[in-house]
């Protein structure tokens, strides 16, 4: 009883502090280690720092470090080329004034399925999407929500091939691929990205016949405007329980920079995207395949090649992407090294943040009260696991506000369990691995996200004003997105 007691206490002290804006990187320790001592194990406590945290932590370190690495650089060198400017632009001119809603949901879809990070593009989109919605009369309250439907749900989650980690994160637990479930990833993201796109439509037609237009804002920002400056730095606004969100303060400094770049065509800006997915799907359907790995499982005795060739396959189609960005804009860069230098530096935060996450839920799966926990987790469905995951995976990534923290403690401590669940219950890994992820992107965005709230402050609006619109299509939508595809799967499995 004290066990399961500590496990709730230090959850609910994360939460609550993590919104309050403290690092993940000290309130995970700290939270691992009260929860050992009030279980009453006052001597274990600092073993299970320095074994068991660490261990874990390492642990995801060394299977995730160089996707978490690649994928800073590589939407910092989109960023800084010009590129995500340049899509972003193209997009809006075909599409229009009229239907701004549409083209930044759009342009945030294309970037971030294309591995920009989700925090890149809120930067060097909501200066254009600013100008759209205002050009359009549409509530500039509905501007973090178009954002995050394009960047935070269908293309983090469901849509097969998205190098987001979120998507990286299942494979060595399932020995799948990013491809996984392809069929039932796009009828889940079709349903996100269409009743997404309806409902903030139907919001902006309802603000219009009551003549709500755009409003009275203060739109001078230049990517240092001081409004945004002394939200981003509130102590209310919880910054840093989210892996990424830090990454999202250095990014501000710049942002104004990275808009000033040279030119990019949009075919031009368009090939590295294309080779991230492309050169993605022919490694993991044709090269792999007819590869034969038996010397390389002589060599390296203890590799597991099916958990391993799906995060191989992200990669190199990463470097390969990054090496060609570079060259095609060889002797247009403003500072290349310093675009190379803060990609590294972006990817830092992020991994040791989540990483930390990993190390909190293997002390709480060391406590005693975990069984019973987790046993009461995994009996909720026991013909049908697809469903005990889904809770498990959406139920800790709203606890800890991240989809990759909570999908990361959710398999780390329960992910051997569901696989076998899986097996017993005929139910194929790919499944499993999108039911996962998707779950993962359903209450990620509670208030005290660091998604949630770093968006907001880069809008310079409040949860008052925005947060009813950004929850229903990125928690309510994606969450019966889940449930369709948790109906599919079991009637006709997966494909």
């Amino acid at each position: 009883m004290f066990s399961i007691l500590a496990i709730v206490i230090t959850l609910l002290l994360l939460m609550f502090f993590a919104y309050r804006g403290y690092s993940v990187l000290i309130l995970a320790p700290i939270m691992a280690i009260l929860a050992v001592f009030l279980s009453g194990d006052f001597l274990s406590s600092i073993p299970a720092y320095t074994d068991v945290f660490m261990s874990a932590l390492s642990g995801f370190l060394l299977k995730f470090f160089p996707i978490f690495l690649l994928g800073a650089l590589f939407g910092r060198l989109m960023a800084d080329s010009g590129a995500a400017t340049a899509i972003a632009n193209t997009v809006v001119k075909k599409l229009g004034a009229s239907k701004a809603i549409l083209a930044v949901i759009l342009v945030c879809a294309i970037l971030t399925y294309g591995g920009v990070s989700l925090f890149v593009v809120a930067f060097a989109i909501y200066p254009i999407a600013k100008d759209l919605f205002k050009a359009a009369d549409i509530p500039k309250r509905l501007i973090p929500a178009a954002i995050a439907l394009g960047s935070f749900t269908f293309t983090m989650t469901a849509l097969p091939g998205t190098p987001a980690i979120q998507n990286a994160i299942p494979i060595p637990y399932y020995n799948t691929n990013v491809f996984a479930a392809p069929i039932l990833g796009i009828i889940g993201g079709t349903i996100m990205f269409i009743f997404g796109w309806l409902w903030l439509q139907s919001r902006a037609n309802k603000a219009n016949a009551v003549g709500e237009g755009y409003g009275q804002h203060d739109d001078e920002f230049e990517g240092e405007s001081s409004a945004v400056k002394s939200k981003m730095a509130s102590n209310n606004d919880g910054q840093d329980n989210d892996a990424q969100s830090k990454v999202a303060q250095s990014n501000l400094a710049t942002a104004a920079e990275a808009r000033d770049t040279h030119h990019t065509s949009f075919g031009i800006a368009m090939i590295p995207l294309v080779l991230v997915i492309g050169l993605n799907a022919l490694l993991t359907y044709a090269i792999f395949p007819s590869m034969d790995f038996s010397n390389l499982q002589t060599q390296y005795p203890d590799l597991n090649i099916a958990g391993s060739l799906g995060l191989w396959s992200i990669i190199i189609s990463l470097i390969i992407a990054c090496v060609v960005l570079i060259l095609l804009r060889i002797g247009h860069w403003n500072n290349l090294q310093k675009t190379i230098n803060r990609g590294t530096y972006d990817s830092m935060l992020p991994i040791f943040n989540t990483g930390s996450e990993v190390g909190y839920g293997a002390v709480i799966a060391s406590l005693a009260g975990f069984l019973i926990i987790r046993d009461s987790i995994l009996n909720l469905s026991p013909d049908n696991p697809l469903i005990s995951e889904a809770v498990a995976m959406t139920t800790l990534a709203g606890i800890t506000g991240s989809s990759s923290g909570g999908l990361s403690i959710a398999l780390t401590t329960l992910g051997k369990d569901y696989l076998r669940m899986a097996v017993e219950a005929g139910i194929d890994p790919e499944l499993m691995h999108r039911v996962a992820v998707m779950a993962a992107g359903g209450l990620d965005t509670l208030p005290h996200s660091g998604a949630v709230i770093t968006l907001l402050a880069i809008c310079g609006l409040t949860h008052k004003q925005s947060y009813l619109n950004l929850a229903m299509v990125t928690m309510v939508i994606p969450l019966i997105a889940v449930v369709a595809v948790i109906i599919l799967g079991t009637l006709f499995g997966s494909f």
